[in-house]
């Protein structure tokens, strides 16, 4: 039965993944996510289960279905309104950040030599909300779990350094609670960073750069959009330069068949938070379902990827996540300094 054949896959994840919460539950600052600390036990344990095919089926099926429905669960935890409630300010940061990511991001890529996948990945995780947002776009470019990995590696490094750096930075220069919390709300990578970052500032720092944070999560939705759309037309363009005749195009390419029907649920979750009066209670318990669900599936992930296997990409990724992040930090100080705010 198909059951059984992926159900060693889906417990072992599932293991990883309440083993890697239970060690984030211990740390007294929450400095790493458990979806990252996840990734890199399966990474550890691939190294003694790679020729083990009995968790094969499970671990594909957590690592792509799992985390399509965890996606559509986290639609309902981001409101869209939650817009109207941050300023036009970090609103303004966030789009010059955005547009440092995935413009820069796409030279930068290009000149390092990586595959565009990689290289939007960590503009992704770079620009709008680290490991949710690599995880969001993934299943939408059929990114290899390599990539997703090395993604969620380059972006967790960086974060690590903001966090002890931030604040020293923030005091030197001088800036007000505002301004260093709009900062890091859109220059820090994963919301957990986010959090640590802020508070390492001030209480003050801390509750607006977490408010910045969920705005700038709003951006994981006209951004898988737009991928998946970029995905469509370049399937489209393998199946014409593949087929021999029109006639073969509509064996070679369906939109029905490769279209991303996970973000539809995304969007309906998301829309429906927007509308209807959903209590906290729910939201809350969904959110936290949609994190343990990310959390098997970057644990998949970490089972599928083999740290030889990374090695191969060398550092050039972990070159271009630096460069992007560090864009990123500089760009977002600017324009704040440009509009006053610093």
């Amino acid at each position: 039965m198909k059951v059984l054949k992926i159900l060693p896959g889906i417990v072992l994840s599932a293991a990883v993944a309440l083993f890697a919460c239970w060690l984030e539950s211990l740390l007294p600052i929450h400095l790493i996510g458990s979806a990252v600390i996840a990734m890199f036990i399966g990474m550890i344990l691939n190294y003694f289960l790679r020729d083990t095919n009995v968790f094969a089926a499970g671990l594909k099926f957590t690592s792509k279905k799992i985390l399509k429905f965890a996606i559509i669960l986290l639609g309902l935890s981001l409101n869209i309104t939650t817009i109207l409630h941050v300023g036009k300010m970090s609103l303004t940061v966030m789009i010059f950040t955005l547009l440092t990511c995935f413009g820069g991001g796409y030279f930068i890529g290009r000149a390092l030599g990586l595959n565009w996948k990689l290289s939007n990945l960590i503009s992704a995780g770079t620009g709008i909300c680290g490991g949710s947002a690599i995880a969001a776009i993934a299943p939408t470019i059929d990114a290899d779990d390599n990539d997703v990995a090395y993604a969620m590696s380059a972006t967790f490094l960086f974060d690590m350094a903001m966090i002890v750096l931030f604040p020293i930075m923030g005091r030197a220069i001088g800036m007000t609670d505002q301004a260093f919390g709009i900062w890091a709300g859109t220059a820090v990578n994963d919301t957990s960073s986010v959090v640590a970052t802020g508070y390492a500032f001030s209480e003050g720092a801390g509750d607006f750069a977490t408010m910045v944070k969920l705005t700038r999560t709003l951006a994981i939705i006209p951004t898988v959009i737009t991928f998946a759309f970029i995905q469509l037309r370049l399937k489209k363009k393998e199946a014409l330069a593949n087929s021999r005749d029109g006639g073969e195009l509509k064996a070679n390419f369906s939109i029905k068949k490769i279209f991303p029907w996970f973000i539809l649920g995304f969007l309906a979750m998301s829309v429906v938070a927007s509308i209807f009066p959903i209590s906290g209670a729910v939201v809350s318990g969904t959110k936290r379902a949609s994190k343990f669900l990310m959390v098997c599936a970057l644990a998949a992930i970490g089972l599928n990827t083999s740290f030889s296997s990374m090695k191969k990409s060398g550092i050039r990724p972990m070159i271009h996540g630096f460069i992007i992040s560090a864009l990123v930090v500089i760009v977002a100080l600017v324009v704040e300094m440009a509009m006053g705010i610093v």
